[in-house]
This record gives C-alpha cells, sequence and structure tokens, in this order.
C-alpha cells in the first residue's frame, strides 16, 4: 500500500508541475514581476504539502511560529535541518514572507522544477566558485533582504539521514553578520515518514520547531553557527527520540563515592 501511494503521489507531482511551470514562464515571458511569479510558485509547494497528506498521510506540526520577527522591514536568515525534500516544499508554504532559497546552480537543469526556481528570485550558486559563490550570495542576499525575502539555507548542505549529523558550515551565519541580521534555527524530522532518497514514504508527522531569532551583530560566523547548530540538534533529540541513542546518564554522587 504505501508503494502505491507514493507511485500516486510522485505521478501526481509529475503531472501538477507541468501547468505551473508553463504557468511561471508564461507570466515572465509577459512581464509579470517577481512577486506575482512567487505566489504561483508557492501555489503550487502548498498544493504539494496538501498531496503529501492526501496521497501519502503525511502532515506537518509545527511549533514556533510566533518567534519569528512580526516587522515587515525585518530581515532574517532562516538556517534548517534538512532531512528529505519535505521541508523545501513545506518552508514557502507556511512563512509569512516571501523566501529565497540558496541552492547550487545544478538544479536548475530538472525539467520544469529547475526552469521554475531559474525564473524566481534565487539565489543559485557554484560551489566550485569559493570566494566568488560567496560574494555573490551577500551582494544578492543583501539586495533581497532588503526588498522584505527572507534567505533560506541548509547549513549542512544536503540531506541527512534520520538520527544523524551532518557538518555544519558558516556560510550562513556569514551572510547574516555581513548584512546584520538575525538568524532563526529550524528543526524538522521530516526523514521520520520520507527519509532522504527514499521512493517509498510512511504516512506520519512531520514537527517543525522553529526557534527564536539569534542576533548576529559582534558574532563570530563559526561561534553563531555552533550555536545554531547546538539548538537543531538538541531540538531534534527532543522532538525525534527514537532516532537518537540515549545518553549515557552522569553517575550519581553516591555511586561516585562508593568504592
Amino acid at each position: 500500500m504505501a508503494l502505491l501511494r507514493s507511485l500516486l503521489h510522485l505521478l501526481w507531482m509529475a503531472i501538477t508541475v507541468v501547468p505551473y511551470t508553463l504557468a511561471i514562464l508564461l507570466c515572465r515571458v509577459l512581464g509579470a514581476s517577481k512577486a506575482v511569479l512567487y505566489r504561483i510558485a508557492r501555489a503550487w509547494l502548498a498544493l504539494s504539502i496538501h498531496a503529501a497528506q492526501w496521497f501519502l498521510g503525511i502532515r506537518p506540526r509545527i511549533q514556533g511560529m510566533e518567534n519569528l520577527p512580526t516587522d515587515p522591514r525585518q530581515g532574517v536568515v532562516l538556517l534548517c535541518k534538512h532531512q528529505s525534500t519535505y521541508e523545501t516544499f513545506l518552508m514557502p508554504a507556511i512563512m509569512p514572507h516571501p523566501l529565497a532559497y540558496v541552492f547550487k546552480k545544478e538544479l536548475l537543469r530538472i525539467p520544469f522544477f529547475g526552469w521554475s526556481i531559474g525564473s524566481l528570485d534565487m539565489i543559485h550558486i557554484d560551489r566550485k566558485d569559493g570566494v566568488r559563490a560567496f560574494q555573490k550570495l551577500v551582494q544578492q542576499g543583501q539586495r533581497l533582504l532588503d526588498q522584505g525575502t527572507w534567505i533560506i539555507m541548509f547549513p549542512e548542505g544536503t540531506r541527512i539521514p534520520r538520527g544523524q549529523k551532518g557538518e555544519y558550515k558558516s556560510g550562513g551565519t556569514r551572510l547574516a553578520i555581513r548584512t546584520g541580521v538575525p538568524v532563526v534555527p529550524i528543526a524538522v524530522t521530516s526523514a521520520r515518514v520520507w527519509p532522504p532518497k527514499a521512493f517509498v514514504k510512511r504516512p506520519g508527522v512531520v514537527d517543525v520547531s522553529i526557534g527564536k531569532p539569534i542576533p548576529s551583530q559582534g558574532r563570530r560566523p563559526d561561534e553563531l553557527m555552533q550555536e545554531v547548530e547546538n539548538w537543531i540538534e538538541a531540538e531534534m533529540r527532543r522532538l525525534d527520540p527514537e532516532a537518537y541513542p540515549a545518553q549515557p546518564s552522569e553517575p550519581s554522587k553516591k555511586g561516585a563515592d562508593q568504592p
């Protein structure tokens, strides 16, 4: 049953992405604003989240929305745990501001999906460019933040299996420090039902926890990223304790004093 449901969901996604992509491309040719193109893309992403519930029985459970800034002029860099494709669809659907993903340019080659994101006002970089890639990130990131768009990044860089931790890279905190905006850590347990690179998905709940903004002024990138990492990984253990081995408890003082 799970295989059949996953197949139906994949077919639904493959079919619906075509008209939405054509709508984006047509509106782009007709000179529509970036805001209009984003709303079309967001509509498909929100529909995809609903489709995951219809076909797969996957639904999100979100906490911490009250932690997001309410000032429309306040930019933020969202730093999110990355376990599956699910959160890439979910975040634009639930956030109160337009989002711009920072993604590798290779994604632009994916038919329809890549054409869509290439038409949106987001940041695609070539990881091989090193310093030039970061300069592009800061330049475009500042422009987007100034116009009210929030930047979202996955600090581990790729999808991480359930219960595991990748290497947290400091690109997101470097961007936040350079642009003077806070970072918001986000924990997501999507691999519990949608494992990375897996075709078959399982019904269940994806917990999303949004942390409080962490100011970036006067911080060092590695120090700030360590704080983000500590919060996300501790929250992952709280949200999905079955995925992590139990931490050995410290011996009591009484036990330690015994011979």
